[in-house]
């Protein structure tokens, strides 16, 4: 049986590329998450500054699951996502810690990047989880048009961050339809 790899190596389709994140990709990165209005609604509203993100990709590389988001066709660097919390005896996944460049938004992109995560995922695992902050009406918005339902809210402490509360959102390999 093949084992999940949290990081594999090329994971892409027509919208999308994912490679795994490296160190040096930072400044490039950041480059995309130096934009205010990318987190108004996030839990960490403060990510597009320098030392928060730094925290925030700090824990994308301690993770062994981040992925360099670029546009599949320009090359463009145009966000980062990740799998952790992987648990073989639950036979769940999480997704998560995205976000996209807001030239990027109102686009088949968000659809695109969770589809390609969700079909290598359910290779592997039965279930796939998200954890979306509470006031991240965009995020769940997301989730609804995946078909991801929510099942429970709790407070999540992001690496390096405080306890915020989120919406944990579920999708099972059953129901998806990709």
């Amino acid at each position: 049986m093949n084992t999940f790899d949290r990081q594999p190596a090329d994971l892409s389709n027509a919208v999308v590329r994912l490679a795994p994140l490296h160190a040096d990709d930072f400044e490039r990165l950041y480059a995309v998450a130096n934009d205010p209005l990318l987190w108004e609604q996030h839990p960490n509203p403060d990510r597009y500054k320098r030392p928060v993100f730094k925290t925030y990709f700090e824990g994308a590389m301690a993770s062994g699951g981040a992925f360099l988001v670029t546009d599949a066709v320009t090359g463009d660097v145009i966000g980062c996502s990740r799998f952790y919390d992987f648990d073989p005896d639950a036979h769940v996944v999480l997704i998560g810690y995205t976000f996209i460049a807001r030239s990027h938004w109102g686009s088949v992109t968000n659809q695109a990047l969770k589809q390609l995560m969700l079909e290598y995922a359910f290779g592997f695992v039965q279930r796939v989880q998200f954890h979306v902050g509470a006031q991240n009406i965009r995020s769940q918005k997301a989730m609804a048009k995946l078909g991801a339902r929510k099942i429970t809210e709790f407070e999540v402490a992001y690496y390096g961050e405080p306890l915020k509360l989120n919406f944990v959102y579920e999708i099972s390999k059953g129901d998806w339809v990709g």
